[in-house]
């Protein structure tokens, strides 16, 4: 069961970071809030999601599981402003979910989830954290995205550094530690992530701020809040070790 009203832009916040990876996706839902884990058919990445219960304006809720189409509801989103208001309610005896954006209403069927996994979020060890500017990492990325598939993150003790090389030209953002919100770094660590991947997950992020959980040739995790502690999210990334 299922009954809230909830801001369009924190609902769009949260749909979008998972559509990222998936074209359907299980909500796992209970009186503290709403969780969605998937990992995209290439296993490469993970999304790991929730939406507390305190970023609704209303929010009534039993534990449960509800499948949804991601595109049908970026679809009704879409016609939402950010300030607006959404209804969002399961009716279970119908097994649908109905979505009221002020006049306008869409009843959605649910999606079967007994074939849908619930991938566990591994434990992993990083040696290096950096909490940077989101402007700072979305310049980076989009400059790399003309050069090169590949975008490589350094942390050192004296700063943070991404660099990305092609065949003929090289970008790089360098950022010595006294310009970075947290700097965690004992040793140099370097990792290589596609920047594919990247690039959809940074359009997606709605934050000002972004952490970056790091070790050389390593899983890379960016860390996001959604809207003002409404949520939090996060995002695994496999590296691509480079061939010697």
């Amino acid at each position: 069961m299922l009954e809230a009203k909830v801001k369009a832009d924190v609902l769009k916040n949260m749909v979008n970071s998972i559509a990222v990876l998936a074209d359907e996706a299980k909500l796992n839902v209970s009186p503290d809030g709403i969780n969605a884990r998937c990992v995209d058919p290439a296993h490469v990445a993970m999304v790991n999601i929730d939406l507390f219960s305190s970023a609704f304006e209303e929010y009534k809720a039993e534990e449960c599981e509800l499948g949804v189409d991601l595109e049908k509801l970026k679809d009704i989103l879409r016609l939402a402003k950010g300030e607006d208001i959404v209804y969002v309610r399961h009716e279970e005896d119908k097994n649908r979910l109905i979505i009221t954006v002020g006049n306008l209403t869409r009843r959605m069927m649910l999606v079967d989830t007994s074939g849908m996994s619930d991938p566990n979020v591994p434990s992993l060890d990083f040696e290096a954290k950096v909490v940077l500017n989101m402007n700072d990492l979305q310049q980076i990325i989009k400059a790399a995205e003309n050069v090169s598939d590949n975008i490589t993150f350094v942390c050192t003790p004296e700063g943070f550094e991404a660099v990305s090389k092609g065949e003929t030209d090289t970008v790089d953002l360098k950022l010595p530690k006294e310009l970075l919100n947290v700097h965690e770094c004992k040793d140099k660590v370097s990792s290589m992530y596609p920047l594919e991947y990247l690039l959809n997950m940074i359009k997606a992020i709605k934050s000002d701020f972004i952490t970056l959980h790091l070790s050389t040739n390593y899983p890379l995790k960016l860390e996001f809040d959604i809207g003002d502690g409404a949520g939090h999210g996060e995002y695994l990334l496999a590296p691509r070790i480079e061939e010697h």
